[in-house]
């Protein structure tokens, strides 16, 4: 298709703009008109350029083949009040636009709009820092109870509760995060998914794109996890939901024609009185769906529509972004829209529109717009909302991927961690600086960090005198089970293990006897015949 594809990034729907104006501009033919006795060069008549700027929309990927003329139209009003273009006597703003034979022209000035200025946003004060190991407390000693000498932990204690006896270990403590609470969750919930849109988006940075203090961990959890069987989210306060009467139409036309649940008498045109109930409800409301906050992150995910399945993930990522409410309001919108315009039983809902055009055009202002009314709102959302249409059953699925990411920090933080004095997860000693290193050296240190305090342990083991030879031979072989790696390098050859281990001394095998603990001892006979 003509034109250039306005890639993911802050303010994209003003890059549109200024992208339409110049294509219009620069290909817009341009010729000698006679009006009123006079001549006027470079000029063009209203439908002119309407038939020209409706198939260069049609063509740009950007907008693509469902915009209308009527739309066209729309958009060279927004074009006449902004002077990006004129009547040729130099009128701009109060006249308004009219697709017939009134001829305009280009103004000489540039009618580009300049990106608006928003301070940088910083990372460390707007996203919430994930809870990490470093956020720990010791386990509180139970009051009038004397302390149990478990602080020290000993090898059957350790076999006891792991399974893995590997001898006396040095003095330790159990260690755990300060108990998690549900507003720390709302807040983890928050910066990952925050995190994972951003790099579904594809973006180094979120600034111009999305402010983080307009996003609500609260939100994004009442919205994964309060749905209903059907995935339809659940309000907390009944209040915000939408009119019973709302709801009522909406099941009329989504059912139709068995959606008549309160038995009123139908009559010839009753499925488009309905249809301008649920309209008018839509059309009220302060906002779109998708609210003014959110909205140049639905405008990103429009350079993404030709690759499905990244789309998708998109569009289920930002909808988990908006108010339960919301949340709630789309979900039945697009889903009667999709019933409606795939129902065949359906009556025609206008004389001289499809029913699928007019579905978009009757909500799409109704789910995304922006404040600033000179923008490509109208466009922008009709290929928005096709394609939350046509894959509305997916896009309000939560992300399976974000979901176990989520899933897998929390139940990393509550798990309960052993802490040697001494070792590497002390913080009593704070490294005194600390400079950039290589890949390749920084897992050197890791494997170094890790096989450390295993090979401590292991030579502790080796050189306990007072633990007999048959339980250090047990313990040995259940440390090479659990660490391969340190024992192969402490023994890599059988003689360097007969150095140190004693080895096992041969046992004859006992005689067969029959005997039973309970009763004498008897010999039984049996016989064949």
């Amino acid at each position: 298709m003509d034109g250039k594809v306005i890639g993911p990034g802050p303010y994209r729907a003003t890059k549109l703009w200024n992208e339409t104006i110049k294509l219009f501009r620069g290909g817009m033919p341009l010729r000698r008109h006679w009006a009123h006795f006079r001549c006027f060069d470079c000029s063009f008549t209203g439908s002119e350029a309407v038939d020209y700027l409706h198939e260069l929309l049609r063509r740009n990927y950007n907008f693509g083949p469902e915009v209308t003329r009527y739309q066209t139209l729309q958009l060279l009003r927004k074009f006449l009040k902004a002077h990006v273009i004129e009547d040729v006597k130099g009128r701009h703003g109060t006249e308004d636009f009219e697709d017939n034979g009134h001829l305009y022209r280009f103004p000489t000035s540039s009618p580009l709009k300049s990106f608006p200025t928003r301070p940088l946003l910083r990372d460390s004060s707007d996203l919430p820092r994930l809870i990490r190991w470093d956020d720990y407390e010791d386990l509180p000693q139970r009051q009038n109870i004397a302390p149990l000498k478990s602080s020290v932990m000993t090898s059957d204690l350790w076999n006891k509760r792991h399974s893995v006896a590997i001898g006396d270990v040095h003095e330790c403590k159990l260690i755990r995060r300060k108990e998690i609470t549900p507003k720390q969750v709302d807040h983890i919930w928050k910066s990952m998914t925050v995190a994972h849109l951003q790099g579904v988006l594809g973006l180094q940075s979120m600034d111009g794109v999305l402010n983080p203090t307009h996003v609500n961990g609260k939100h994004i959890v009442r919205n994964v996890f309060s749905v209903n069987k059907t995935g339809i989210v659940v309000l907390e306060n009944k209040a915000e939901d939408m009119p019973y009467w709302v709801v009522s139409a909406m099941k009329c036309l989504a059912n139709w024609p068995n959606g008549n649940e309160s038995k009123q008498p139908v009559y010839p045109g009753f499925e488009r009185d309905v249809l301008r109930t649920v309209a008018d409800y839509f059309q009220r409301l302060r906002e779109p769906l998708l609210t003014f906050h959110l909205y140049e992150v639905f405008v990103n995910i429009l350079s993404l529509l030709h690759d499905q399945q990244v789309a998708t993930e998109a569009l289920q990522v930002c909808c988990l972004l908006l108010p339960p409410p919301n949340r709630r309001r789309l979900q039945l919108l697009m889903r009667l829209m999709a019933r409606v315009c795939q129902n065949p039983h359906l009556p025609p809902l206008n004389d001289t529109i499809a029913t699928r055009t007019l579905m978009v055009q009757m909500f799409s202002h109704c789910v995304l717009g922006s404040v600033d009314e000179m923008d490509l709102d109208e466009l922008l959302a009709t290929k928005l909302v096709i394609f939350m249409m046509e894959h509305h059953n997916t896009i309000f699925q939560v992300p399976s991927k974000l979901r176990c990411q989520v899933e897998e920090h929390l139940s990393h933080l509550k798990r309960v961690q052993i802490k040697y004095a001494g070792s590497d997860t002390d913080s009593s000693a704070s490294p005194a600086f600390c400079k950039q290193i290589r890949r390749v050296e920084a897992e050197e240190h890791k494997v170094i960090g890790t096989q450390t305090p295993l090979q401590a342990l292991l030579e502790g083991l080796i050189a306990d005198k007072e633990l007999p030879p048959k339980d250090k031979r047990k313990r040995l072989k259940q440390f090479q089970r659990s660490y391969p790696e340190v024992y192969h390098s402490r023994f890599p050859t059988e003689e360097s293990k007969a150095a140190v281990v004693p080895e096992k001394a041969p046992r004859l095998k006992p005689h067969l006897m029959f005997f039973n603990l309970k009763q004498p001892f008897q010999r039984s006979w049996s016989f064949r015949a």
